[in-house]
């Protein structure tokens, strides 16, 4: 299992950038699925982009995809989302979550067994 601390949440302007940093800790050694969620008050949490940290190719939710993109450092077990062009949609509290046991990295919150605490995320107009 993974020790996962998000941070690098803020409030930026619609039409910013942020970049979102989860740091993993503890046994890092095997294979497992990285992805991030968000959820925002009064919704369900939703599934953002996912990345295998064996190599597999990178996953991005639709709303996303052009705007957010997401680098694996593994040298530092560090997983960024630099989240560009942000949108009031896009407000949330940002989670890193963690899936062992297969390279198969859903969206799917259900299918993920180790979270941080979570980083939030506001845009203004």
């Amino acid at each position: 299992q993974v020790q996962l601390v998000e941070s690098g949440g803020g409030s930026v302007q619609a039409g910013g950038s942020l970049r979102l940093s989860c740091k993993a800790s503890g046994s890092t050694s095997r294979s497992y699925c990285m992805a991030w969620f968000r959820q925002a008050p009064g919704k369900e949490r939703e599934g953002v982009a996912s990345i295998y940290t064996g190599g597999a190719g990178l996953y991005y939710a639709d709303p996303v995809k052009g705007r957010f993109t997401m680098v694996l450092d593994s040298a530092k077990n560090t997983l960024y989302l630099q989240m560009n062009n942000l949108k009031s949609e896009d407000a949330a509290m940002y989670y890193c979550a963690t899936r062992y046991g297969s390279s198969w990295c859903p969206l799917d919150d259900s299918k993920y067994n180790y979270w941080g605490q979570g980083t939030q995320v506001t845009v203004s107009s």
